[in-house]
């Protein structure tokens, strides 16, 4: 967030320290003194900047995203720049009431989001965009893949960022945030206003800033705090301000006449002015403070204090106070190892469940008035309660294991305190394995080890015989659907098929042709189904990782496996009752793998007492929609819609009760069974009750032949599996 109002008063009160810069000719200057420019940037403020996909409601365009990623740095590289990318990597307790502050302003416009798609049926435009979900994390394995240097921050993202760049003595920061301006670090580059074309952006010139208000540089941390930033809010600041701004009308210099927040920064430099003594106080002995003002005041000023600026700074990370209750149940190695593959942009999760037993999850895109669709955080809770276990109860020593507070974003959810979320053990043979053995372990053994705590994370062990005879990202396809079906009691096998197909699909189509692909009209439940998926991905890495990955971490990327358009046109053309070759466009190799993959999940759905059926969703739209005929490309059917059809984008089936139907949710709940009670099974109407009166439309003949994948995608003839399989 950084300084409140500071950017805004540089842009239109300060117009002498916003200087246009050229980024190869800052690089050429730079070069005189260091071999390799160095540009650090600020991940998170270039998000939007990197995902211009047009398409970003149903989940995200990662091919085409994957694309503009590495367009972005061959610029840079051309450019003989360096490029050095931090992540956020925690949530600071002190900044834990900005971050729901920001969290709760999202789910505002979250709501008028699915208003928009279920009047209008399209994505919205403008300033009404929400990123999907996912994107920062998957973003960090994105660069390294293009060989780029990512780190994950272990504190504060600002605070490592500039002092790497003070320490590194790099060229500038590119990033979107004040605070910037603060720290004494390198120059400040605006990510916003970066032109890739030419290379250009706006440095914000923190020493003309100081000339401008009549400040010394030393003065600003104070100046920051009193304006408000994540560390001390605004509103705790107030009365300062107030006092300032009266004293500042009454001098006798000529007040500022401009804009009221303009007036109010002049006044409050003003005010620090006259307080200042030396840059050897951290606050000012002559400012008439409550003590408790100081002490927020002295926390604010210290966080912009770099750890080569900070007296008897230890080089290690000073641990949060539950840090111990939580690091006692992992050896020191272990700790070491999730600390360094967490700074070094390799882990999920893991970091932050050892270290301090703190897990947060940003806004997704989730319909609150849909009471079908359970929210990813509860769907995806069990999942992560066996994560905790396998990371905490691996010595099988305590009977009480501490829970892990959970900062979940999701409808209903006030965020006024964390859910307590208890680890579960894995339903595995013999004792819980140490992970140590499977953290550092070798050997065959070792391997099927990792991949049996893997499958038991998501209780799909059954799957186990799919490893190996089909490609990764199939194999994690269908272990996140089935686990999502499992969960989801509303799910269809038409649902199941259109992740299925268009992850079948996927290896085939260009990120051009993706683009190309056109839809009548979005529906507000495949844009949920969507981000469902890839926000359980992201769950997956984390599995992998508490497993000893025993899978590549690229296996578990969205590009791989799903594209927010496809999955989309998949949907649609599954509801609608078209044969399963169209749905694998007419590809008629990949209909045995299809029937095998369905029927897998099937049966083992059944054997957790779930039944999958058929359950067609066609109603009638409350827009109309019109015929449109798409080209053909290379005889594959590519989403066009030759048709006349009419779909209900809301979704359809909504029961009155749902997930919601019994009450709040409780916090601090010690098993999720109670959450399935509460808002699953227990509340839906049968499978049957569901079902369309007209019969599930015909499936294509499974092909009595046995196979697998190759590395290009195709399905070749192996000797796996003995029988064909129905759907």
């Amino acid at each position: 967030m950084g300084v409140k109002g500071l950017q805004t008063f540089m842009d239109s009160c300060c117009p002498e320290a916003c200087v246009t810069v050229h980024l190869r000719e800052m690089a050429k200057q730079h070069a005189v003194s260091q071999e390799a420019p160095t540009l650090v940037v600020d991940g998170m403020a270039c998000l939007r900047h990197w995902y211009s996909c047009k398409d970003w409601i149903s989940g995200g365009q990662w091919k085409e995203y994957m694309d503009t990623l590495k367009s972005w740095v061959e610029v840079f590289n051309l450019a003989g720049i360096r490029l050095v990318f931090f992540f956020d990597g925690v949530v600071e307790e002190l900044k834990r009431q900005s971050w729901l502050k920001r969290r709760r302003r999202v789910n505002g416009d979250v709501c008028k989001i699915f208003s928009h798609i279920k009047s209008c049926g399209e994505q919205p435009v403008g300033e009404m965009c929400v990123l999907p979900s996912g994107l920062a994390t998957f973003t960090r394995f994105a660069l390294k893949s293009l060989g780029q240097e990512v780190f994950c921050s272990v504190r504060e993202a600002d605070f490592e960022i500039s002092s790497y760049a003070r320490e590194h003595n790099c060229m500038g920061i590119l990033g979107q945030d004040t605070d910037f301006i603060i720290f004494d670090s390198a120059p400040y580059l605006s990510s916003s206003k970066l032109r890739m074309d030419t290379l250009t952006t706006v440095l914000y010139d923190r020493q003309r800033l100081c000339q401008a208000l009549g400040l010394a540089l030393y003065q600003l941390p104070l100046l920051a705090c009193i304006l408000g930033n994540d560390v001390v809010s605004e509103e705790q600041m107030k009365h300062v301000r107030m006092d300032a701004m009266a004293i500042y009308r009454q001098s006798d210099s000529i007040p500022y006449h401009g804009a009221q927040h303009g007036q109010m920064i002049f006044a409050v430099s003003q005010f620090v002015r006259s307080w200042s003594e030396s840059p050897k106080d951290v606050l000012p002995p002559t400012l008439k403070l409550s003590p408790s003002d100081k002490e927020l005041l002295e926390r604010g000023i210290q966080s912009y204090f770099l750890s080569d600026q900070r007296k008897h700074q230890s080089s290690e990370i000073i641990d949060h106070p539950a840090a111990a209750v939580y690091q006692k149940y992992v050896s020191s190695t272990i700790l070491q190892a999730c600390r360094e593959k967490h700074a070094a942009a390799e882990g999920f999760m893991v970091y932050s469940v050892v270290s301090e037993g703190v897990v947060e999850c940003s806004n997704s895109l989730e319909d609150e008035e849909d009471t079908e669709l359970l929210p990813q955080a509860l769907v995806f809770k069990p999942c992560r309660q066996r994560i905790y276990g396998l990371l905490l109860l691996h010595n099988g020593t305590d009977v009480n294991p501490p829970a892990i507070k959970e900062w979940f974003v999701y409808p209903d959810n006030p965020l006024k305190e964390p859910e307590l979320v208890p680890p579960v053990p894995l339903n595995l043979h013999g004792n819980p394995p140490a992970l140590d053995l499977l953290w550092f372990g070798k050997g065959p053994e070792v391997s099927s080890l990792q991949l049996s705590c893997f499958l038991a994370i998501l209780d799909c062990p059954d799957l186990s015989d799919l490893y190996g005879t089909i490609e990764e990202p199939i194999f994690i396809t269908t272990c996140l659907v089935t686990y999502i079906v499992i969960q989801v009691q509303t799910l269809s096998q038409e649902d199941v098929d259109a992740y299925l197909s268009q992850a079948l699909c996927l290896a085939q189509k260009s990120s051009q042709e993706l683009q190309e692909i056109k839809l009548p009209f979005l529906c507000s439940r495949v844009v949920q189904l969507g981000c469902l998926y890839v926000r359980g991905l992201s769950y997956l890495l984390g599995a992998n990782c508490a497993c000893g990955c025993p899978l590549t971490t690229d296996t578990l990327m969205p590009w791989n496996s799903f594209d927010g358009r496809l999955f989309h046109s998949k949907y649609l053309l599954a509801h609608s009752g078209v044969e399963d070759v169209m749905l694998l466009d007419n590809d008629v190799s990949s209909l045995t793998v299809l029937h095998h993959l369905r029927a897998k999940v099937k049966e083992v759905c059944l054997k957790k007492g779930r039944m999958l059926q058929s359950r067609p969703r066609r109603h009638t739209s409350q827009f109309s929609l019109k015929t449109r005929e798409e080209p053909q490309h290379r005889g594959r059917h590519t989403g066009g819609w030759g048709w006349r059809y009419q779909f209900e984008p809301r979704g359809g089936h909504h029961n009155a009760d749902g997930w919601r139907g019994k009450g709040e949710v409780r916090r601090g709940q010690h098993h999720y069974d109670d959450d399935r009670a509460r808002y699953g099974r227990g509340n839906f109407p049968s499978t049957s009750q569901h079902l369309d009166s007209q019969q599930h439309h015909s499936r294509g003949a499974p092909s009595n032949r046995r196979g697998r994948f190759n590395h290009k995608g195709k399905y070749h003839l192996a000797p796996r599996w003995s029988q064909p399989y129905a759907p």
